[in-house]
């Protein structure tokens, strides 16, 4: 696969809900990481955010943390059939879904691992609240409750598999403007596996768009096709591959969605993406129960 200066060792080329990114240079970029130097440095961090949308700290959490996690929500699931039977829950292999439980899996997910205790201390992690105090300023931050954590297998596509483009503002109108998304990969996530991608710049047009009253009402995606959007833009679609321990932050304006799993060995994607924000500043009242499929954001 060309991309000039990028090198991407993937078998196959990138696709999102079936739709095939453009490889070109003007099209396809890599996520750049907070360097060492500025990541003690608020006023820098906070510049960074501004200017690029996004703040991509990579070692962030204990990788034995996120590997304990991944571990636990995979032996949760493996009664319902989900991953490879005799595999280690660690690796996430995915068994043939028409094997699975569905009822029993859904069970599962929504009356035990989302409203858990294990799924919040990952999203409570003492360092994970204290960079949210300090970057924010304030003593008292306030978690959404609303936690999504997701898994992809390996093959999925087609419309409706991977997280289509939006902006994370469409969802929570009813609170700050100032909350900011994390994106955690439970696990190594390289750029076979569907991470979140994001579009290079388009906060800054988003936020024009935001001024000028140019809402969009009701909640919605943008679009599955990615190379459509990137041509619209006229913008990049920036990816990298993560690592367990990992860390994204995000604007609530910049546009982000993921990419389909190809993985060759047939491992599943997991991730969870959650929301900090100022306790003092609005909350969205529709965040505060427990993420479930049917809640209707």
């Amino acid at each position: 696969m060309s991309t000039g200066h990028l090198e991407w060792d993937l078998r196959t080329a990138l696709t999102s809900n079936g739709y095939r990114l453009d490889d070109g240079d003007h099209r396809l970029g890599r996520l750049q990481p907070v360097p060492d130097a500025e990541r003690s440095d608020r006023n820098a961090l906070r510049a960074r955010l501004a200017r690029d949308g996004y703040l991509y700290l990579p070692g962030f959490f204990e990788r034995t943390t996120i590997q304990g996690f991944r571990a636990y929500y995979f032996a949760t699931l493996a009664e319902c059939g989900l991953i490879l039977p005799h595999s280690d829950p660690v690796e996430g292999v995915a068994a043939s879904t028409a094997d699975m439980d569905h009822a029993r899996f859904r069970s599962l997910l929504f009356k035990r691992i989302v409203p858990g205790p294990q799924y919040d201390a990952i999203c409570r992690t003492p360092a994970l609240v204290a960079f949210h105090r300090w970057f924010l300023g304030t003593e008292e931050v306030h978690l959404h409750r609303r936690k999504i954590i997701r898994h992809v297998g390996p093959g999925e596509s087609g419309i409706g598999t991977a997280t289509q483009a939006h902006y994370d503002l469409v969802y929570l109108r009813e609170g700050t403007d100032r909350v900011l998304s994390s994106w955690i990969p439970l696990g190594d996530c390289p750029i076979a596996r569907g991470p979140l991608v994001y579009l290079e710049g388009s906060h800054h047009r988003v936020l024009a768009d935001e001024a000028a009253g140019r809402l969009r009402r009701p909640a919605a995606s943008m679009t599955a096709d990615l190379p459509a959007l990137a041509e619209e833009y006229d913008s990049r679609w920036l990816v990298t591959d993560f690592t367990a321990g990992d860390l994204m932050i995000h604007s609530p304006h910049i546009i982000h969605a993921s990419l389909d799993n190809q993985d060759p060995d047939g491992v599943f994607r997991l991730s969870t993406d959650i929301r900090y924000q100022a306790a003092s500043d609005p909350i969205d009242a529709r965040w505060q129960s427990h993420w479930h499929d049917r809640d209707g954001l």
